[in-house]
């Protein structure tokens, strides 16, 4: 039954993106927990071959794997019009290419998600799109003066889908090349609902983490490459070595469990009609912290789960020029808001911060 009592149809999922971290995992849950059906496309299939083989699985014929790559595949139309749902989750998201290749970052992001919004608009298929919490940028508190009594008001730093502005560095700050071509992309499916009647539903995710995120470098993807934080940490302490903070690992970001976040989206997927024309963000604000706390606490969990001792000199500070390069820039601080999802899809979060660090390094350390 869905959260108002109607029986759960089964449907076909076109998955745009089914390969990744965060596409492996939904397609682990509707395999597992529903009905439906997933035509899955990506060019890699590492992170699912467990659900495409062998052929005796009880979800056997239910996920068929399409490897392609949605900027010049002609098959791509088609299978969004075999499907009831699309959901894009086809992106560069890694913040070391932002200011080092911006021009593939806003490529990936809006160009080639427009043929994507463009034939779910035609074809009168609901989408799923997955945007960030980069979109919001940086927070107003971070433009009040250090002494000012308006810092501790929520108000200038939690971030609401329907009231908080989108907030980006100069031009010359490349970073925030990402940030800008998604909230472009949102903007205009946004508008495809407003003129076309598409139905959408718009996913902003706040630092969703567990196993099968990113890759630890020269052990499960490219030796060359700058991973996101989570990963860049286990990668160091797999490897014995401080951990990096980025301009003294000042930045504060809240984490959400992976498996958390995605009953998030199948409530989406199942209840069309409470998330419609709807813009979620999907975090833990709980699970706050600065990124140099990220580094302290998961030091110790490595400890516990590794059984190695700490090393004497757990972290090094390094300037963004050096780590990331030219173009850098931050945000200062992202706590999301929850009111609306928890209006329409009753979520809320449950896995606390050192318990998903556990489970990721356990899986990691293996």
């Amino acid at each position: 039954m869905d959260l108002d009592g109607r029986p759960i149809k089964p449907i076909t999922i076109c998955m745009i993106g089914a390969g990744g971290f965060i596409g492996s995992h939904l397609c682990e849950k509707l395999m597992s927990e529903t009905p439906h059906k997933v035509l899955a496309l990506d060019v890699y299939n590492d992170k699912i071959k467990h659900l495409l083989e062998p052929d005796s699985l009880p979800w056997a014929g239910r996920i068929q794997f399409h490897r392609l790559n949605i900027k010049h595949d002609s098959r791509l139309e088609g299978l969004i019009k075999m499907a009831d749902l699309t959901i894009n989750l086809a992106a560069i998201c890694t913040p070391a290419d932002y200011n080092t290749r911006p021009l593939d970052t806003i490529y990936s992001n809006f160009i080639d998600a427009l043929p994507v919004v463009k034939y779910c608009s035609e074809n009168n298929k609901r989408l799923i799109h997955f945007s960030t919490c980069e979109v919001y940028g940086k927070t107003i508190q971070s433009f009040l003066p250090k002494d000012s009594p308006l810092r501790q008001d929520p108000a200038y730093y939690v971030l609401k889908e329907d009231v908080s502005p989108c907030i980006f560095g100069s031009i010359e700050k490349q970073r925030w090349s990402y940030a800008c071509a998604k909230q472009l992309i949102e903007r205009l499916i946004y508008a495809e609902g407003a003129e076309n009647g598409l139905e959408f539903t718009i996913v902003r995710p706040f630092n969703w983490i567990g196993p099968r995120m990113d890759f630890i470098p020269g052990i499960d993807g490219p030796s060359e490459g700058v991973p996101r934080v989570l990963a860049c940490f286990s990668n160091n302490l797999l490897r014995r070595e401080p951990l990096k903070l980025v301009d003294g690992g000042q930045s504060q970001r809240t984490f959400v469990y992976i498996k958390d976040a995605i009953e998030a989206v199948l409530l989406m997927i199942e209840n069309p009609g409470r998330a419609n024309g709807h813009i979620f963000n999907v975090g833990n604000p709980n699970n706050e912290v600065t990124v140099r706390q990220l580094a302290e606490m998961m030091t110790k969990v490595y400890t516990k789960v590794s059984g190695e001792s700490a090393l004497e000199t757990p972290t090094i500070d390094v300037s963004s020029k050096e780590f990331y390069g030219e173009g850098y820039d931050d945000s200062d601080k992202r706590i999301p808001d929850m009111t609306i999802i928890n209006k329409q899809l009753g979520w809320n979060p449950k896995t606390s911060l050192w318990d998903l660090l556990e489970s990721t390094l356990t899986y990691q350390h293996r």
